[in-house]
C-alpha cells in the first residue's frame, strides 16, 4: 500500500508540474500588473509616536510604555498566477484598506499568506506570489512579522520553506521582521518579538511559531492529515519563557511572570474541545466563550502534542491566535487562556458561493497587548470605516 501511495503522489506531482508549466509564460505577464496594482497604494499614515523595533539575539524589540496596538491577518492567500489576478486584487485591496484604518504598530501575517495552487491560482511558483504580498506590505510602510502555513511551501511548489523563508528575511526589506528561527529546532521562522519598558522590564513577547504543514503520509494535504508543533520547538519556547523570566528577575526580583501570546497556523486541538464544550453545555468551569463564531470543525493536527499543557505549566502566555478554519473567526477561554481564530482574508480557496457571495469571515483581528491587559476584536472588511481604494464587492452578510 505505501508503495501505491508513494506511486500515486509521484503521479499527481507529475500532473501538476506540467500543468503549470503551460501557464508559465502567461503567468509572468500577469504578475508584471498584479506587482503594479500592489504599488498603487497610499503608504499607511502614522504620527509622530510611531514605534520602530530594534533587532536582538530572538528576533526584535519595542521599546515603549504605551499598549502595542497589532493586527493580525491570516489566510490572505495571494495566488500569483494567471487564475488568481482579480482575487489577489480584492485580497490585496482589503488588507490595503483595513491597515490604512487601524495604524497598527505590527502587523501579524498568521500563515497561508499565498496559495499557488496551479488548479486554482494557476501557478507553481511560490516565491513570485510571495514577493507579491511583500510588495504591498512594503509599499503600505507597516512592520510586519509573517510565519508560515500549510499552503505557504506545498510539495509541488517551485521553492521550500527554507528558501522561501530567505526571501521573507531579505536584508534589503525596511519592514519585514522574520526571523527564520533556530536551526536546531524544526520549522522556519521560529522568532520572538518583546515589548520592553522604560525601567528595562520585558512586559510581553510575542512568540511566532512554524506550526508546520502536512503529516508524512499526506504530502499533498488530500486527507487533510496536517502537522503540529514538534517537540524541539515546544522545548524551545519553554527554554525561552523562562530565560526572559530570568531576565526580568534579575531586575526586580518581584517582578512577576511576563504576559506572552503566540501566534502561528494550525490550530491545536484544544481550540475545537473548547468549541464543542460550548456548544454542548455553555459556559462551564473550563470553558468561556467571548466572542464570534465557530462555524466549521477544527482542522488540527491527528497527532497531539503538548504545547498547551507546557502554556499552563508556565503560565505565561495568556491568548493564543491562529487561521486555517477560514470561517471560524471568534474567542473563547478555555482553562484561562484565549483561543482566537483570527479574520481571515481568503478570495480564493473556499470557492463560491462563500468567496463571493458571503463577507461574514472576511477582515482582521485587532488586538492592543499592554502588560497583562490583552484586547482582541474581530472587524469585518466590509464596515464603512474601511475605505477602500478601489470598490469593494458586493456580498451577504446572512
Amino acid at each position: 500500500m505505501t508503495g501505491f501511495i508513494t506511486k500515486f503522489v509521484s503521479a499527481c506531482l507529475s500532473i501538476i508540474t506540467t500543468v503549470a508549466l503551460l501557464f508559465a509564460p502567461v503567468t509572468e505577464g500577469f504578475n508584471l500588473t498584479s506587482n503594479a496594482f500592489a504599488k498603487s497604494f497610499d503608504q499607511v499614515e502614522y504620527g509622530d509616536d510611531r514605534l520602530v523595533p530594534a533587532e536582538d539575539a530572538d528576533g526584535w524589540v519595542f521599546n515603549t510604555d504605551r499598549p502595542l496596538k497589532i493586527v493580525q491577518l491570516t489566510d490572505v492567500h495571494i495566488g500569483g498566477g494567471i487564475l488568481s489576478k482579480s482575487f489577489d486584487r480584492k485580497a490585496m485591496n482589503a488588507v490595503a484598506a483595513m491597515l490604512s484604518y487601524e495604524k497598527p504598530d505590527l502587523v501579524v501575517l498568521t500563515g497561508d499568506m499565498v496559495y499557488p495552487v496551479p488548479f486554482q491560482g494557476g501557478t507553481l511558483n511560490n516565491e513570485a506570489s510571495t514577493k507579491l504580498l511583500i510588495t504591498l506590505l512594503e509599499n503600505l510602510g507597516v512592520y510586519y512579522a509573517p510565519l508560515f502555513g500549510n499552503h505557504d511551501t506545498e510539495a509541488y511548489s517551485t521553492h521550500t520553506r527554507d528558501q522561501i523563508g530567505d526571501v521573507w528575511a531579505d536584508e534589503a526589506l525596511e519592514y519585514s521582521l522574520f526571523k527564520k528561527g533556530p536551526e536546531d529546532i524544526d520549522g522556519v521562522g521560529n522568532y520572538i518579538i518583546k515589548v520592553k519598558s522604560s525601567d528595562g522590564i520585558i512586559k510581553n513577547a510575542l512568540f511566532c511559531i512554524d506550526s508546520n504543514d502536512y503529516k508524512k503520509d499526506d504530502l499533498l494535504g488530500i486527507t487533510g492529515s496536517y502537522d503540529n508543533i514538534h517537540d524541539n520547538q515546544i522545548e524551545w519556547y519553554k527554554a525561552k519563557i523562562n530565560e526572559i523570566d530570568a531576565y526580568n528577575k534579575a531586575l526586580n526580583p518581584a517582578e512577576p511572570m511576563f504576559t506572552s501570546l503566540a501566534f502561528f497556523h494550525i490550530p491545536l486541538e484544544e481550540f475545537g474541545i473548547a468549541w464543542e464544550e460550548y456548544k454542548a453545555n455553555g459556559n462551564t468551569e473550563n470553558v468561556k466563550y467571548i466572542e464570534g463564531e465557530h462555524r466549521e470543525k477544527t482542522c488540527s493536527s491527528p497527532v497531539s502534542d503538548n504545547f498547551f499543557e507546557t502554556v499552563q505549566e508556565l503560565g505565561s502566555t495568556k491568548a493564543i491566535f491562529c487561521g486555517h478554519d477560514h470561517v471560524n473567526n471568534g474567542t473563547i477561554e478555555y482553562k484561562g487562556v484565549k483561543l482566537v481564530y483570527g479574520m481571515s482574508i481568503d478570495y480564493i480557496a473556499y470557492v463560491t458561493p462563500v468567496t463571493n457571495l458571503v463577507g461574514y469571515q472576511r477582515g482582521c483581528t485587532v488586538i492592543t497587548v499592554d502588560g497583562d491587559e490583552i484586547e482582541v476584536s474581530h472587524e469585518n472588511y466590509y464596515q464603512d470605516k474601511y475605505e477602500s481604494k478601489y470598490c469593494k464587492e458586493l456580498v451577504s452578510m446572512s
